[in-house]
């Protein structure tokens, strides 16, 4: 393997790496490998997100977080059919998660949640449709990054071209990466292939329902930063129940650990470099292969931003309060429907046996 081929493996990938060394020089060599992977991506993921801030405000700084997010995951991963109805399922992508995170703003709670609901339906039926590449968190994630931090005005204009740019960008090296690939199935497909007593649906289901409503519910009761809710339970939806359980304990250790680490980095550092902790707990991430570790981290660039607006205490009790609402709702909302399908099919395999 080369030095640049061992730059492109996953944080797991790289590990295993580590793992299996035989020698302390090819340890080392391994380890060396990993620390300049982390710091090129920081590095570059930092120089991509303050070129976006320049060119189209801070308030949009958002918008380069998902465009990054978009082209680091689709230049490897594909939606599963046709390249080139794939390439243009990436721009109607785009344009649902310019438009319809803003709509849903301007709504009720209850209106916006059934625009998300519909916009959430396209994103996950044609654009997660193998659970286990994790597209969801990638347009999903985009998608409530937009929804909370939503801009009006010339602001709103500025993140308007902001997201054109960075669907070009992202459907020309998606399209360029894959366009040598052959695939079978088309966008036809996706659709025959839509089938409620399959696992993968309820899954989709599961996304497209529970995620709105429980951000209607944060919004309903007025909880400020309604996303984290949405995000956590976004994050702990799975097609089986025993790695959904898995994951919703992880969240909720995983992100009240990093609020005790934040607290005390909090106390201990001086005001001047707060900021920083955002990009240590990225730095984090970039080491963390495992989700509760990586739930651990993600906390602290949250709780960076929001201590700015809400101070330590108002931050950190959103945080807590926001992410176990999100994936306690997102358990019993998934064992509850789960349970009404198992039900429903006994219900017909009954009547047919009569």
């Amino acid at each position: 393997m080369t030095f640049y081929q061992e730059l492109q493996l996953n944080q797991a990938g790289s590990k295993n790496l580590l793992k299996k060394s035989e020698t302390l020089k090819e340890k080392l060599y391994h380890m060396w490998v990993y620390l300049v992977k982390i710091a090129v991506t920081m590095a570059f993921c930092f120089f991509f997100v303050s070129i976006f801030s320049i060119l189209f405000g801070n308030e949009n700084s958002i918008v380069g977080v998902v465009v990054l997010l978009c082209l680091m995951v689709f230049r490897n991963a594909d939606l599963g059919i046709h390249t080139g109805q794939s390439t243009m399922l990436l721009a109607l992508f785009f344009v649902i998660m310019t438009v319809c995170p803003h709509l849903a703003n301007q709504f009720s709670p209850v209106l916006g949640m059934l625009l998300n609901i519909a916009a959430l339906a396209v994103l996950i039926l044609f654009g997660c449709h193998n659970p286990f590449m994790f597209n969801q968190s990638t347009l999903v994630l985009g998608y409530l990054l937009l929804y909370g931090y939503d801009v009006t005005g010339k602001s709103y204009q500025m993140r308007l071209v902001g997201m054109a740019l960075g669907a070009a960008l992202t459907c020309f090296v998606f399209y360029r990466n894959h366009k040598n690939r052959t695939y079978k199935r088309n966008l036809k497909d996706l659709i025959q292939e839509f089938d409620i007593t399959s696992s993968r649906t309820k899954w989709q289901i599961c996304q497209i329902l529970c995620v709105p409503i429980v951000l209607c519910i944060a919004e309903l009761c007025n909880m400020p930063r309604a996303m984290w809710a949405g995000i956590a339970a976004m994050s702990t939806i799975l097609p089986f129940m025993e790695d959904m359980r898995y994951r919703v304990r992880k969240r909720i250790v995983g992100n009240i650990a990093g609020v005790i680490c934040f607290t005390v980095l909090y106390f201990l550092l001086p005001s001047s470099i707060y900021a920083y902790i955002g990009i240590l707990g990225g730095i984090g991430v970039g080491f963390s292969a495992q989700y509760g570790w990586q739930a651990v981290f993600n906390t602290f660039g949250a709780l960076a931003i929001a201590a700015e607006t809400y101070g330590l205490q108002g931050a950190v009790s959103l945080r807590v309060i926001q992410n176990v609402f999100g994936v306690v709702f997102a358990l019993a909302f998934c064992v509850i429907f789960y349970w009404f399908m198992s039900k429903k099919k006994e219900s017909e395999v009954t009547v047919h046996a009569e």
